[in-house]
C-alpha cells in the first residue's frame, strides 16, 4: 500500500470507548467523532452522565451512544454486548480505556483498593474483549482488520516513584494481557484482529491529580523532573496514537506497547 493511501479516518467505522466520559477517554472519544468520522461510537462509563453524551457532541441521531455500566462486573460486560447486538453492529475499533488507581504506603496500602484496582483494569479488559469477540471478527478482515487498543501507562513499564503498587502492577500485567491476546488472536488466522497499548506519561486528569499530593509535586514539578520534551501530555495526544493504531498505517502491527510519554522512558 502506498503511503499516500493510508487513512487516518474511521468513516463507516463503529468504535467502543470504555472509560469515554472523561480525561483521556473523552478525548479520544472526540477524535473518532469530529475528526475521523466514525459511523457510530459507544461510550462506556461508569458514570449516568453517560447518557447524555449524544448532546455533547451534537451529533446525529444514534452515532454516539452512551452506555452506563460498570466493567469490573460480568454483569456489565453483558450490558454493553447486548447494546450492541441489539443494534446488529460488528466492532471495528475497541478501545479498552476504563481504569481505576490507588495510592498508599507500602505498610497501609488496602488489600480491597488493591483488588478493585486489578478487578477493573485487567480482569474488566480480559472480559470484555472475550465478550466482544463475536462482533469484532464480524468486522475484521485480513487487509483491515479489527483492532483492540489497551491504554496502559509507563507505569506499567517502569516503577513510578510513588506508593501507587496496585496501579502500576495492573497496568503490567494489562501490557502483558495485550501480548498474550495479541499472540492467541494472530495465531487465529482468520480472525485477523490486531491487539495493541498505547502507554500514556503524565496527562493532567483528574486521575493524574492524586500524584500531586505526594511530595507537594505540582503538575509541573513532574514534567520539569522527568519529561525531556518538557511539557505534559494531553489528551489529544494520546487520541492521535490511538488514531494510528486504528487506521490502515498499523495493519501489520500487533503486540507492541507505545509509550506516548514525552521521552521519559527514553532516559531509563
Amino acid at each position: 500500500m502506498r503511503v499516500d493511501n493510508y487513512a487516518f479516518d474511521a468513516s463507516g467505522k463503529v468504535v467502543v470507548v470504555t472509560g469515554g466520559n472523561r480525561g483521556i477517554g473523552a478525548g479520544i472519544v472526540d477524535a473518532f467523532v469530529a475528526k475521523h468520522r466514525a459511523r457510530r461510537v459507544y461510550v462506556v462509563s461508569r458514570s449516568t452522565e453517560v447518557g447524555d453524551i449524544s448532546t455533547r457532541y451534537g451529533a446525529a441521531p444514534g452515532s454516539v451512544i452512551g452506555i452506563a455500566c460498570d466493567l469490573s462486573e460480568q454483569r456489565g460486560v453483558d450490558v454493553v454486548k447486548s447494546a450492541i447486538d441489539a443494534r446488529g453492529d460488528g466492532v471495528h475499533v475497541l478501545v479498552c480505556n476504563s481504569g481505576a488507581s490507588w495510592g498508599a504506603e507500602l505498610e497501609t496500602h488496602d488489600e480491597a483498593a488493591w483488588m478493585k484496582t486489578h478487578k477493573l483494569n485487567v480482569v474488566g479488559t480480559f472480559l470484555l474483549v472475550r465478550a466482544l469477540l463475536p462482533m469484532l471478527e464480524r468486522a475484521s478482515s485480513r487487509t483491515d482488520p479489527a483492532r483492540v487498543i489497551v491504554i496502559g501507562s509507563i507505569a506499567g513499564v517502569a516503577p513510578q516513584r510513588y506508593p501507587t503498587f496496585s496501579y502500576d502492577a495492573s497496568k503490567a500485567a494489562l501490557h502483558h494481557l495485550a501480548r498474550k491476546l495479541a499472540d492467541e488472536l494472530a495465531a487465529r488466522r482468520k480472525l485477523a484482529i490486531t491487539v495493541n497499548v498505547v502507554a500514556p506519561g503524565y496527562v493532567p486528569t483528574k486521575m493524574s491529580k492524586g500524584l500531586e499530593k505526594w511530595d507537594g509535586e505540582s503538575g509541573d514539578d513532574i514534567v520539569a523532573r522527568g519529561v525531556p520534551l518538557a511539557r505534559a501530555g494531553s489528551p489529544d495526544d494520546v487520541a492521535g496514537a490511538v488514531a494510528f493504531l486504528a487506521s490502515s498505517a498499523s495493519s501489520w502491527i500487533t503486540g507492541v506497547v507505545l509509550p506516548v510519554d514525552g521521552g521519559f522512558l527514553a532516559k531509563l
